[in-house]
């Protein structure tokens, strides 16, 4: 992994240096990877290790005539990296920062854990790596799905990040091409459909969730003239192949309470009925939130609010304190809703959240 890092950031340096003075190549990527490819070698004959670097050698040298499984270089790297050897954690976490574009401080956001856990994580995972020797190499199509849970982990963090706040619209687009690509290539793969209608409905809000200052504006205050009809449709139609397929997983489910969430009229029974199903699935605390939000919103902020603060785990995560906030503010107990929005300010860092949460804060105090 580092020296191919390596290797890289010297073919670029090399550009750099020389495509202002001679001109840019005819096929810039083909030149980047063959002054990579021999930057690596350089550097693995001065250290005598040759030998054993040979596996090495072989995955950097170009396919000339190999049939690729995987007809896209950004999407094959990630199936190369989610190698099984790894913790399924490990390898998401390792590509996204390798190929994602991702920081460590990003990543670690995701995976709801401080930053020097993250580092010291990806530390171990190539450290791991390089005493195994495991090779990065495309896998051939039939050992492709036992790689395919951590690849759809890896799109969706990537689709979560540009999500935002702030929406970063070039990673949702990436995501969501990433998530066709493999819709064509495992046609009959229900969750990678589920995946992709997943991203497709939520990204129809990206223009309504913000307002002209640059704040969060929730769900049901969304203008839903800003809302991207083309993609819901092309959501819903995706959703509905996945369904004839029979084999409802964890993506297919949450495309489904993304479908409900853009009715005019939202089920909550409904929702709440699914993320239970869902908590079967992939049990976790963030589910049993979304879980106790629904309730909440189908039988009363008591019950939600009970749900709640019966989660352990999520202390941390500002969703968890916002969510409850909400619901000590709408039950009138405005003290204890002002304690739980300072609680959620001090754990969000981005500007549209704060902004969001301060004013609710005021909200509270202005009226207790």
């Amino acid at each position: 992994m580092e020296l191919a890092e390596d290797a890289v950031q010297e073919a670029f340096a090399a550009a750099l240096e020389r495509w202002p003075r001679d001109g840019a190549p005819a096929n810039p990527g083909a030149w980047l990877l063959t002054t990579a490819r021999n930057r690596a070698i350089d550097r693995i004959r001065r250290e005598q290790t040759l030998r054993r670097k040979t596996e090495l050698l072989a995955a950097l040298e170009p396919a000339e005539e190999v049939d690729e499984p995987v007809p896209d270089e950004r999407l094959s790297l990630i199936f190369a990296c989610c190698h099984p050897a790894l913790s399924t954690e490990a390898q998401v976490a390792l590509t996204l920062r390798t190929l994602g574009g991702l920081t460590t401080e990003e990543i670690a956001r995701a995976f709801l854990v401080p930053e020097p856990t993250m580092a010291q994580r990806l530390v171990r995972a190539k450290k791991k790596i390089r005493a195994a020797g495991i090779p990065f190499r495309v896998p051939p199509d039939h050992l492709l799905p036992e790689r395919l849970r951590s690849a759809l982990a890896v799109v969706y963090l990537i689709f979560n990040e540009g999500y935002g706040p702030p929406p970063r619209g070039e990673l949702c687009e990436e995501a969501i091409r990433l998530g066709k690509v493999l819709a064509v290539l495992m046609p009959d793969e229900p969750e990678v459909l589920g995946l992709l209608a997943l991203m497709l409905l939520h990204d129809a809000r990206r223009a309504a969730r913000l307002d002209a200052t640059g704040e969060l504006v929730l769900l049901e205050d969304q203008d839903r003239s800003l809302w991207d009809d083309a993609r819901i449709e092309e959501g819903h139609a995706v959703l509905e192949r996945a369904l004839p397929l029979r084999q409802p997983g964890p993506y297919q489910l949450q495309a489904a309470i993304a479908s409900l969430h853009l009715e005019p009229e939202q089920d909550w029974p409904q929702i709440a009925a699914l993320y239970g199903r869902l908590a079967g699935l992939a049990p976790s605390p963030v589910v049993e939130l979304n879980r106790a939000v629904a309730v909440a919103m189908a039988q009363g902020p008591e019950q939600g609010l009970a749900l709640i603060d019966g989660i352990d785990g999520l202390d941390g995560y500002r969703h968890l304190h916002s969510a409850r906030a909400d619901l000590l503010r709408r039950l009138g107990r405005g003290r204890e809703a002002a304690e739980a929005y300072d609680r959620a300010l001090a754990l969000a860092s981005q500007p549209a959240e704060r902004a969001f949460l301060e004013r609710r804060l005021a909200e509270v105090r202005s009226s207790a």
